[in-house]
């Protein structure tokens, strides 16, 4: 199951941008090492900035790789912007927002670093079983 696989790269130490795109990078026809370096600086809501969420940016990314065009092809950027707007939708359905620092409730930043810790091993998981277990009905 893929969500597993994604909190597995999660538990060795992938930050949660890097475990949901990593999940999908071999069907989408990129390395690992690529797709873990491209997702590295998103986790903790974009660099610890604690923005959305790293899971979410993710997802997007998925979803952009795989729907994505190179060319000013309206339609595909139609469908891949629907695509994120309902992964959007259902991601806070469940969660009730995207936002990392509204979701972990502390500050990566400058709170206690061993609270953090604790939280981030926590919630994060679920946050990452939750945007794969939405990328795999929406695709």
């Amino acid at each position: 199951m893929k969500a597993e696989k994604a909190v597995e790269f999660f538990n060795n130490g992938y930050n949660c941008a890097q475990s949901v795109f990593c999940t999908y990078c071999e069907e989408l026809g990129i390395s690992k090492e690529s797709a873990a370096k491209i997702a590295g600086g998103f986790g903790g809501g974009m660099g610890r900035l604690q923005e959305v969420c790293g899971a979410v940016t993710g997802a997007f990314m998925v979803l952009s790789l795989k729907y994505g065009s190179i060319k000013n092809d309206i339609v595909s950027k139609e469908k891949l912007y629907s695509l994120i707007r309902e992964f959007d939708k259902r991601f806070k359905e469940i969660n009730k927002t995207i936002i990392c620092k509204e979701l972990l409730n502390v500050d990566l930043l400058n709170g206690d670093k061993v609270k953090n810790a604790a939280k981030v091993k926590t919630v994060c998981p679920a946050l990452v079983r939750d945007a794969v277990g939405i990328l795999e009905e929406l695709m």
